[in-house]
């Protein structure tokens, strides 16, 4: 998908309300650090809960940021030399690309998922929160993920244009 095209319906309607989401998440994670120190250094006092909960907030902030940011190609990636490439040959290298992907996300979402599991009956000493929970944005993420990369296999695979060569052109806000 090209970067000024609109998203689709259902695809973009979860995506906004997952970077709105994303949003919040930044936002208390803000107001809870910054209210703790301005109550740590001018009231000698603070709030013990703010600083797991916004270590749990950056994990999920972190996790469910790189599933918009893989639907706009903007994680790492060596386009220089598949941009070279004839269509056929970007087709192919596409294609394998996203396989290898799917397989990364099974093999990350298979392995947080245990970890999710192992950790559900372990509880953070503070907020007294399961740590299975911070487990659980990667397993959310790597579902998220391997659904983009798989929606972009099914659409290499049966478009009859091969795919545009980058550019260059990352994701810029």
């Amino acid at each position: 998908m090209k970067e000024d095209d609109a998203r689709p319906g259902m695809v973009g309607a979860i995506l906004g309300a997952l970077e709105a989401f994303l949003v919040v998440l930044l936002a208390a994670m803000v107001v809870m650090v910054f209210g703790n120190v301005v109550l740590r250094y001018g009231f000698n006092s603070g709030i013990t809960i703010s600083e797991e909960v916004s270590r749990f907030l950056f994990v999920w902030l972190t996790f469910l940021g790189a599933i918009p940011v893989m639907l706009q190609r903007g994680h790492l990636g060596v386009e220089f030399v598949v941009d070279a490439l004839p269509g056929l040959g970007r087709r192919l290298c596409r294609i394998l690309a996203d396989l290898l992907m799917i397989g990364c996300c099974v093999v990350f979402g298979w392995g947080a998922w245990g970890q999710t599991q192992l950790n559900m009956t372990n509880y953070l000493p503070v907020s007294g929160m399961a740590t299975g929970w911070i487990y659980g944005a990667a397993v959310v993420s790597a579902a998220g993920m391997g659904l983009l990369v798989l929606a972009d296999l099914v659409h290499t695979v049966l478009s009859p244009e091969p795919p545009e060569p980058s550019n260059g052109q990352g994701y810029e806000p």
